[in-house]
């Protein structure tokens, strides 16, 4: 890699296939914020202009007219907050039953840990789709379709997978002397679990916080599924929901789509440093 960097075509060939990747990632994400500024006319004008040019206009504090028509539907308030309650409890679970499982299978040595970490994986790449109509069978038996708790549970079972092999990655890393040294102090395992351990793994918790709130914040097939009650609705579901029977307001939809994706944009610029070194924990002995 450093002899071909010393070629300067190749230096040009790299920094240019950068920029382009940079470009296609990033222009969805503008094309929506373009067409929450605009007006309908300028979204159906056929062939469509790269740069705004007809801003749809509203009075402070929100100058644009999707931007009031979201903020003004109680419905989709209601919805972000039941996406940060549904996001908030999910992350707060799987990092509480995530941690200590990585930890059992990076320290200790017990029967059937391997199959049991295979087994663990396995559930990650099973299809959602397909235990749809078991879990609504099974959510309305117990009466619970319709509440933070049909989604969260799916959520969980999917998310938790994630969180364990994420901090599986960083506590193997950590050097075992620092906990056998709190030990030989009079700590037992689960003082030295939380004292030692998880404060010394802090990006790693952190990463894994941060892309286990991602996921359960953009869900969508479950909450679609199980919230049948708008009270319960998350911001995912509410978005498709400004339309009537004959129009839609794809201005309104893009303003929800960017005001639901500022948060996580946000979270990924704050902690980006703890991001990487969360994901490359393990990488480099």
């Amino acid at each position: 890699m450093g002899k071909s960097f010393e070629n300067p075509w190749m230096r040009v060939a790299f920094y240019a296939a950068m920029v382009l990747f940079v470009l296609m990632t990033l222009f969805p994400l503008y094309w929506v914020f373009k067409m929450s500024l605009v007006t309908p006319e300028e979204l159906f004008k056929t062939p469509p202009s790269l740069l705004p040019t007809n801003l749809d206009i509203a009075p402070a504090p929100y100058f644009f007219t999707a931007y009031e028509t979201i903020f003004a539907d109680p419905d989709f308030k209601a919805a972000i907050v039941n996406s940060i309650v549904v996001a908030g409890i999910t992350t707060v679970i799987c990092l509480t039953v995530g941690s200590v499982c990585a930890y059992a299978l990076a320290r200790i040595n017990f029967v059937f840990r391997t199959p049991i970490q295979a087994f663990i994986l396995a559930i990650s790449f099973f299809p959602a789709v397909a235990i749809i109509a078991p879990l609504f069978l099974q959510f309305q038996a117990f009466g619970i379709i319709g509440t933070y708790w049909a989604m969260i549970i799916p959520d969980i079972l999917f998310a938790l997978p994630l969180t364990v092999f994420l901090l599986l990655a960083y506590f193997r890393e950590l050097p075992a002397g620092l906990e056998e040294a709190a030990k030989v102090d009079g700590a037992n395992i689960w003082q030295a679990f939380f004292r030692i351990t998880i404060p010394l793994s802090a990006p790693g918790v952190v990463t894994t916080a941060i892309l286990t709130f991602i996921f359960a914040w953009n869900e969508f097939l479950f909450a679609n599924t199980f919230a049948l009650d708008i009270t319960t609705q998350p911001a995912t579901v509410v978005i498709p929901q400004f339309a009537t029977t004959y129009t839609t307001d794809y201005g309104a939809q893009a303003a929800a789509s960017i005001v639901v994706t500022l948060p996580l944009v946000a979270l990924v610029l704050i902690f980006q440093r703890r991001i990487v070194s969360g994901l490359t924990a393990g990488a480099v002995k």
